[in-house]
């Protein structure tokens, strides 16, 4: 992803500095519409850089179950490991880009010996839909681990991955993943470069004292859902993020309860620290997963 372009786009920056300046003559429902569109930024159409699916991807259509009446469905990448008693992981994406911008990302988690399936939320790529909100992805999030019992019936052999907004995404359904049956269970779950909540980090990125939690009406409240998250959790961090500074996965660590791992990747930013600390990241999905040999570095 080029660095540049991210720095201009920064989502976070926009959130906040158009709900700071706009925010008292719109009404209400005008704020939470541009709140939607500034935090999502969807970019429409297939990232410059995709250059075509692996031979092995399958493309699906999952169908939600959502608080509207209407059918929907994702669009979705399943792509099968080499091995077939390989775990499985559930990729939750995060802010602006749709699948064709996460590959290099979905390759690696594959290339570590993970079978994985990608969803792109509502309103992004080819899934079909309005301008998403806190609720949808949510119950996105949610078709998509429906599905993945499907691929891998062995609750033992089950993951949740999330990156940026992502996380926050993974954090909501690994919470309410802990209070349904076992059979409906993860084995764990692994959140990349995300944040304590919306406000919080909004407030961090354009340095400010305001109460911006206040005027936000999408939360994203991980730090008050991860203590009640009882699987093993690997928190990962880009030492180096410029965008989400890594205290709030220091936050996110001391908040969740054993087994965790918190991992910070020396010269990493928001997007390579499971590339540029690969092997570190790879031993830490071993050892906090008790993944053994099932997982391997490349």
């Amino acid at each position: 992803m080029p660095t540049l372009a991210l720095r201009r786009r920064s989502w976070l920056m926009l959130v906040m500095a158009t709900l700071i300046a706009v925010g008292l003559p719109y009404g209400c429902s005008r704020l939470h519409l541009k709140e939607r569109e500034l935090l999502f930024n969807i970019e429409p159409g297939t990232a410059s850089w995709f250059d075509g699916l692996p031979v092995g991807v399958q493309e699906l259509n999952i169908p939600v179950q959502s608080l509207s009446n209407f059918k929907q469905s994702l669009h979705a990448w399943w792509w099968p490991a080499s091995r077939a008693d390989a775990p499985a992981v559930l990729y939750l994406h995060g802010t602006r880009w749709n699948l064709t911008a996460q590959l290099r990302r979905i390759g690696e988690l594959h290339d570590m010996g993970f079978a994985v399936l990608a969803i792109d939320y509502r309103g992004f790529g080819q899934s079909p839909g309005d301008l998403p909100s806190e609720r949808t992805v949510y119950e996105d999030a949610q078709a998509g681990w429906t599905q993945l019992l499907k691929f891998q019936p062995d609750a033992r052999k089950r993951y949740i991955y999330g990156h940026s907004l992502g996380g926050a995404i993974a954090v909501d359904l690994a919470e309410r993943i802990a209070k349904d049956p076992v059979q409906n269970r993860a084995a764990g779950l692994v959140i990349e470069s995300t944040f304590t909540d919306l406000g919080s980090v909004a407030a961090a990125v354009i340095h400010t004292s305001l109460p911006v939690r206040w005027i936000l009406s999408e939360k994203f409240d991980s730090i008050d859902k991860i203590a009640d998250i009882d699987m093993p959790v690997l928190i990962v961090h880009g030492a180096d993020d410029p965008y989400v500074p890594s205290r709030f996965s220091r936050e996110l660590y001391a908040a969740a309860i054993e087994p965790k791992r918190l991992l910070l990747v020396p010269g990493a930013n928001h997007n390579n620290s499971m590339q540029l600390g690969n092997r570190a990241y790879t031993q830490a999905l071993r050892e906090v997963f008790n993944l053994g040999p099932a997982v391997g570095v490349r």
